[in-house]
């Protein structure tokens, strides 16, 4: 059994280009996992496999290594008192249209690095990949990366992390020097400073004085750094009145690590990947303040035959219980499931049930991952992360364990799509292989949605963005030697209800034999603001009010099922329908020809009848926009923006370049970084990431509603 003590599960997010990838490449090097650096603009690097990120430069799926890092060491060397700790790091994606890449790789994970571009600071995927590790509570360690680069300026970062995130950030160290003058850092616990050596690639370093010229702001920062160590901790503060300088480093230390845990303090540190300063003292602070799994303590679930709260503690004696977060496709050797053990042990060859299909399933072998390189292993304990094959049907959030002690985990939060392209085989060779293309795509990527246009009969592609369904179709053709037509990108609109209403819908056929009866009284309306906040994720509310027998229980889930299904075409031009309540409170039913079937066809016919009353709106996705430009473009950016139906955020300057903060309609923003280049002789960018769903303004709806005529069926026509 290994000492869960000296593991670490972290990841590493950040905003795209903040150098992620470069770090992960880095921590390789250091931990002896790779013997030469391999750099992403060369498409060299370890967790940069794929063919399409070799070519782009950027992360698309998140990737798993494991190594080991010697903690303490003294001047990078080991000593009597080092120990080898276990990491199992997980390299994400920083562009928003893989998003669910971050998503389930937070939730698995208990701690870590939020890298920030010491000269952007704070983007807007900095943001999204801050609010989504909040979702989880993952505790986590800033790190500044970039600090040899032109306007590199570590304490702006924390200001904006402070300004920006409202997080509570707290530097650990100071850098030596800055842009071309980047040296080392300053330790301001130990109050020493830290050159590392470049004939090494940063594998050593020798410690030196505090430079003269910085004793002051190390004094300011040492200061504020202890005050904060001492407002944390009660024992500390009363030492710190009588002396500030009696608080030992091994308390700040152990202080600073329980600050991190609960997410009172972010530690925040400083150094440049590319030129191989500052990962090192970074990995020292994952052992030192990141939790291990013990430190997570017990993972709650239900018990699916109770319905009651059950603990599994993080102990390879406790019943196997495991969360797969991930699916991937592999040409060798199929199908494998990426999981998070929380309890148990797992040999390969032994069975776990899949709670959600209720099916046993044998584990045929189990891998440490490397990237994309297998590492078989016999077995997986609590608190690490491995991947298994075997599986005959698994789905991301799918929760495995022992048959006899059943758990179910708690879910994690999937993003829905927000654009659309149509799509159809090429040739009639095409037909068969699409299908299997498309199942094994879906299946590893939860964010991927497919339906058949039934007025064209095409297959409809949804995603999280134009460079998403870009990245699906190039998959398609290159692992799956696929050619299909596409069309041109759609919005993936909604509809909602404006106002309850009442309803009755009574079923009545009679074909001779046996025939069909159902009779419901019902509310439909938009669901409640208190339930919204509770379950974010979830559209449906259904609220069962029948009392007195009115309408057997059994029938009852087929009612709920049949508004369920309904709400997937909408009453106005056959979009999903976005947070819906439905209130059951009345009804009968006929001895003989009542069954389920027919309560869950009156459902969706009242579901059809009712909605065209209850004032539904069409929805459209509005992005969040932000736009660096030089100054000169300003003007036109703004003035095309503002032709896009833009809603201005404000503005503030970076690094002589001007940030405009906008809201846009995602259907005006095709083909917008084309147009924007051209707007600023390409030296503006741009990001954009989903924002929320708001009313169309009605020449926008009727043209969508127009479009959409055929979409939208009596249910009595089927």
């Amino acid at each position: 059994m290994a000492d869960l003590k000296l593991q670490r599960n972290f990841g590493i997010a950040a905003h795209i280009d903040a150098g992620k990838t470069t770090t992960t490449e880095r921590i390789l090097r250091y931990t002896g996992m790779i013997h030469k650096i391999g750099e992403v603009h060369d498409g060299g690097a370890t967790t940069d496999w794929m063919a399409q990120e070799k070519e782009r430069g950027i992360t698309i799926t998140s990737a798993a290594v494991s190594c080991k890092w010697p903690f303490p060491t003294v001047q990078g060397q080991k000593t009597s008192d080092t120990k080898d700790y276990a990491f199992n790091i997980i390299d994400t994606p920083g562009h928003v249209d893989f998003t669910v890449e971050v998503e389930r790789s937070m939730r698995v994970l208990d701690g870590l690095i939020a890298l920030f571009s010491a000269v952007d600071g704070v983007e807007p995927q900095s943001e999204t990949v801050w609010r989504q590790a909040n979702r989880y509570r993952v505790p986590r360690i800033g790190f500044v990366n970039k600090m040899d680069r032109q306007g590199a300026d570590f304490l702006m970062v924390v200001k904006q992390l402070h300004d920006m995130l409202g997080a509570n950030a707290v530097p650990l160290q100071l850098p030596i020097g800055a842009e071309d003058n980047f040296k080392g850092v300053v330790d301001l616990i130990k109050n020493v400073g830290i050159i590392w050596d470049d004939s090494t690639e940063g594998m050593t370093y020798t410690e030196i004085p505090v430079p003269e010229d910085m004793v002051e702001e190390v004094e300011e920062w040492r200061a504020k750094l202890v005050e904060a160590v001492a407002e944390y901790d009660e024992t500390l503060m009363e030492k710190f009145f009588e002396d500030p300088n009696s608080i030992t480093e091994d308390e700040m230390h152990e202080a600073i690590r329980k600050a991190a845990i609960d997410l009172s303090i972010i530690p925040m540190m400083c150094g440049s990947s590319f030129k191989n300063k500052g990962v090192q003292t970074a990995l020292d602070a994952v052992c030192r303040y990141l939790p291990s799994p013990v430190d997570v303590g017990d993972t709650i679930g239900v018990n699916p035959d109770t319905d009651k709260e059950e603990r599994r503690a993080p102990d390879a004696k406790a019943p196997f219980s495991a969360l797969a977060f991930k699916i991937m496709t592999d040409p060798f050797v199929g199908r494998l499931a990426f999981f998070r053990c929380y309890s148990g042990h797992l040999d390969a060859g032994s069975y776990v049930k899949n709670m959600r299909s209720g099916k046993n399933e044998r584990i045929s072998r189990i891998m440490k991952m490397f990237a994309n390189k297998q590492n078989p292993v016999e077995f997986i304990e609590a608190g690490d992360i491995g991947a298994a094959v075997g599986f005959k049907e698994i789905k991301t959030g799918d929760t495995l364990c022992d048959e006899k002690f059943p758990i179910v985990l708690e879910n994690m939060f999937i993003p829905e799509p927000v654009i659309a392209i149509a799509i159809e085989p090429k040739t009639q060779n095409d037909v068969d292989k699409m299908g299997m293309a498309i199942s094994k795509l879906v299946e590893e990527d939860p964010t991927l949605r497919v339906n058949t246009d039934e007025a064209t009969g095409q297959t409809i592609l949804r995603g999280m963005g134009e460079l998403h369904l870009e990245i699906i179709l190039d998959r398609m053709k290159r692992e799956f030697k696929v050619e299909v037509n596409q069309g041109a990108p759609q919005v993936a609109y909604k509809e909602a209800f404006g106002n309850t209403i009442s309803h009755r819908e009574t079923l009545k056929k009679q074909t001779g034999g046996r025939g069909k009866f159902a009779d419901i009284q019902f509310e439909i309306g938009p669901a409640d603001a208190e339930w919204m906040k509770e379950n974010e994720g979830k559209s449906f509310q259904f609220v069962n009010d029948l009392f007195g027998g009115s309408i057997p229980r059994e029938f009852v889930p087929a009612i709920s099922k049949g508004f369920e299904t309904a709400m997937s075409t909408g009453v106005l031009a056959g979009f999903p329908v976005e947070n819906m309540k439905i209130r059951v409170f009345d009804g009968s039913f006929h001895p003989v020809d009542s069954d389920a079937m027919s309560f869950e066809l009156a459902a969706k016919a009242g579901f059809r009848h009712a909605g065209a009353k209850a004032k539904p709106t069409l929805l459209e996705p509005i992005m969040k926009v932000e736009v660096t430009t030089p100054d000169q473009y300003m003007g036109d950016v703004t003035g095309d923006l503002n032709r896009r139906r833009g809603m201005m955020e404000g503005m503030d300057s970076r690094n002589n370049a001007q940030v405009i903060k906008a809201k846009v309609p995602l259907s005006e923003m095709f083909g917008y970084v084309t147009q924007l280049r051209s707007l600023s002789s390409g030296r503006a960018s741009s990001t954009m990431e989903f924002s929320h769903y708001t009313p169309a303004p009605n020449n926008i709806a009727e043209e969508v509603m127009a479009k959409n005529k055929g979409k939208v069926k009596d249910e009595d026509e089927d």
